[in-house]
């Protein structure tokens, strides 16, 4: 979502015209731009008919009468006619907040572990505490980890082996994890405790350890375990600590429930900054580097490193592979909003 018509669009356009309300309002209003289809790059090659499919999932929920309808039309519209009906009913709009583009990737993260600790498996998965839940700021990473806070209070769900893929696994938000029966439980994003994210890779370069095009989650999780003991401090350097829940309603072989709560899909989902782009908005994204994809995308999900007008996170599947693809992510580009029609025209400042 980057754009360039007008600077000054203020909070207000935010959130009656872009958010409904679904986040945090910018403290400098972005500038806009309304594009045609013909200026996105390599629009008529994407597969318009993914991407409608993964749009039905989730449009059933999203907020305002124009929303709705195009929704209604999406669920009856003929698979063939896919890139007729986006062209037709929306407008691709380019949000720019100063900030350069940047797209990451992210995945659903398979643990081994067990129902009970063992010596093998003793690193626990929480879920939420009650006056973790009853309060915006609770206590940060190191109190919860280095303290008896959690412990004996029947909130674990399971126990894994591995501590640095337990951070990984909060980091995503989601995963499996494989019990030694051969059965598997699915957690889910079940709140977190109110600190902010601070990157562990950030902070590998501010300490001249790794250059910023070195820093990877490979890299990341191989220096803590060479590393166990300044490792487990580096850990402590991100105070967020995210709980989870079960999630039992999915079937196996569909992606975790994103922030719309319903499952998101490898390759056509994305996680977005709601205070610029509404979740489950078409989201056309022109991504750089050594691979570029040009591609459009469903805004199904959110993550707490994920702020900012033209910064989104592609959802690359299930498993280690994902995972390797996701790690290594972290290129430039732009992306652009598709929004309904009147709505995107209403979005312009008065003096255009």
């Amino acid at each position: 979502m980057t754009g360039t018509l007008r600077r000054g669009l203020g909070a207000a356009f935010l959130a009656a015209t872009l958010c409904s309300g679904a986040g945090a309002q910018p403290e400098t209003g972005p500038s806009l731009r309304i594009m045609e289809f013909s200026e996105l790059s390599d629009w008529d090659l994407d597969n318009h008919v993914e991407a409608l499919r993964v749009f039905r999932e989730t449009c059933m929920d999203m907020e305002g009468a124009d929303w709705q309808s195009l929704c209604a039309l999406a669920q009856n519209a003929d698979d063939s006619g896919a890139r007729a009906f986006f062209e037709l009913f929306f407008r691709p709009v380019l949000i720019e907040d100063g900030k350069d583009g940047l797209f990451t990737g992210y995945f659903e993260p398979e643990l081994n572990g067990s129902r009970h600790r063992t010596n093998r498996y003793r690193y626990p998965v929480y879920r939420m505490p009650p006056e973790a839940r009853a309060t915006s700021l609770w206590l940060s990473r190191r109190d919860i980890l280095s303290t008896d806070v959690l412990k004996g209070r029947g909130l674990e769900i399971a126990w894994v082996e591995d501590p640095v893929e337990l951070f990984f696994l909060q980091i995503q938000g989601s995963g499996r994890i494989r019990l030694q029966d051969g059965s598997t439980i699915r957690v889910g994003y079940g709140g977190a405790n109110g600190h902010p994210y601070r990157s562990i890779g950030q902070e590998l370069v501010r300490r001249g350890i790794y250059s910023l095009h070195q820093v990877s989650a490979g890299v990341i999780r191989n220096w803590v375990r060479r590393n166990p003991e300044p490792g487990a401090e580096l850990l402590m350097h991100n105070p967020s600590y995210v709980f989870f829940r079960e999630v039992n309603r999915v079937a196996a072989n569909r992606g975790p429930l994103g922030a719309m709560n319903r499952s998101i899909t490898p390759m056509r989902s994305i996680a977005v900054d709601p205070a610029y782009t509404p979740l489950g908005a078409p989201v056309w994204i022109e991504k750089n580097g050594q691979s570029k994809m040009r591609r459009l995308m469903i805004a199904q999900d959110t993550g707490s490193a994920i702020k900012g007008a033209q910064r989104a996170d592609i959802f690359f599947g299930a498993g280690d592979e994902a995972g390797r693809k996701a790690g290594q992510l972290k290129d430039p580009g732009r992306l652009m909003v598709l929004m309904p029609i009147q709505r995107a025209y209403a979005m312009l400042p008065d003096d255009l």
